[in-house]
Formats: C-alpha cells, structure tokens, sequence
C-alpha cells in the first residue's frame, strides 16, 4: 500500500511551495484559529452527514437555519423517516435542491437503519453508499465526527491550494492527496478547516483580500488585490 501510494504521489503536479513555506502557512493559520471546526450546527454524527449532505450548493448559514427545527424533531434516523420526506422538505425548503435532497435524507437514514444497525459508518467506502453522500461529505464526517485526518476538498480549497501554490491539481481528488502529502503530520486534523475558512473569508472567488491576508508574503498568486 506504501509502494502504491508513493507512485501516486509521484505523479500528482508539484507544489509550487517548499515543505518549510507549506508548515509555515499552517502555523500561521493555527495560531489565528487554534481549534478549528465546520460552521454547520449538529449534535452527532447523523446530524452531521445530513447537515453536510444538504450544504451542497448551499451556505452553511443556510442550512443551520433550515435544520434548526428539523434536528430538534428529529436527530437519529428512525426519528427522521418517521418524520417523513413531506415534512423534511418542508423544513428545507429555503435551500437548493430541497427537494432531491428531502428524498435523499429519507433513503440515507433508511440506509444507516438497514444497512449500519443505526450507526454513521466510519469509513468513506461505507459513507459513499449513502444517498447524497460523496466523497467531500464523507471527508467531513471522518474528520469532525470521528477524528481522522481527511481532507474534504471544497471550492474554497480547491481555490486557494492552486492558488498559493501549495497544493496544485485538477481536480479536487488531485488537490485532497496533494494537501495530505505536503501538510505536516501535526497540522493535519485542522488542515481542512483552516484552508476552507481562509478560502471563504480571505482568499474570496472573485478578489482576493490579500492586503488583510496573512499569508501572502508565502502566495505564489499574481497580481496580489491592493489595499482598496
């Protein structure tokens, strides 16, 4: 499995950062936000695989809105189906996609009930099987409800890892395994959460702050947003 991943890695696209630049941009993110966490509201697992099932072409302010009711009523799967999928889209329907995704929270319940014994798997080849689960939510799971080192690549990663040059790639399955591969072994429990927040905060789409950012002296992009 070594040898494997080694060859992988060997042909992902280079960093454009040294391993001391890349350990630096985490040290400084740690020390802004030392205990990173997702802005999505969840009391357990389940709740956190449907709040992150539904945050697909949606903002997390969004869904805690739309979920604050829902979880209340019901927050394991026997509770949600019995609910039903009427009634969770009526309380999601202030999001996009509400309605696939009510179908979607209804089957994966039906799933983590008849499939898991009532439990969120722990592994991401058992996540997937979840309707409305890919790999991006099953990163999240992993990491914030059961503490391992995943990185779910988002829009926002995806943007400043290319960017900065710490992590290029095409695609984000390019982008995850180059991030695991650079980020130094104590940074990677918080690596999703800091580049995502940068990426949404900071190193926004369309212009960069980068006069407010506190890693731009370590960027590769070009030309860095002046100060307005």
């Amino acid at each position: 499995m070594r040898v494997k991943k080694e060859r992988l890695y060997n042909i992902l696209p280079r960093p454009k950062l040294n391993r001391a630049q890349i350990a630096e941009i985490y040290q400084r993110l740690h020390r802004d936000n030392p205990n990173p966490r997702t802005e999505l509201n969840y009391s357990n697992p389940y709740t956190l695989v449907v709040a992150v099932a539904l945050s697909a072409q949606a903002t997390d302010v969004g869904v805690n809105r739309a979920t604050r009711a829902l979880f209340e009523k019901a927050d394991n799967p026997q509770a949600m189906l019995e609910l039903g999928e009427d009634v969770v889209r009526d309380h999601i329907k202030t999001i996009g996609l509400y309605r696939n995704k009510a179908k979607n929270v209804i089957k994966l319940s039906r799933m983590i009930l008849d499939a898991f014994g009532g439990e969120v798997p722990q592994n991401r080849d058992d996540l997937i099987k979840l309707p409305g689960v890919g790999r991006k939510t099953a990163n999240v799971v992993m990491n914030e409800a059961f503490g391992q080192p995943t990185m779910a690549v988002d829009t926002h990663i995806f943007r400043v890892a290319n960017r900065t040059g710490m992590a290029p790639g095409k695609d984000v399955v390019e982008v995850e395994l180059n991030l695991l591969r650079v980020t130094p072994d104590e940074f990677l429990m918080g690596a999703h959460h800091w580049v995502l927040l940068h990426g949404r905060y900071t190193c926004v789409a369309r212009t960069p702050k980068c006069y407010d950012c506190k890693i731009a002296d370590l960027c590769q992009f070009r030309p860095k947003t002046p100060d307005p």
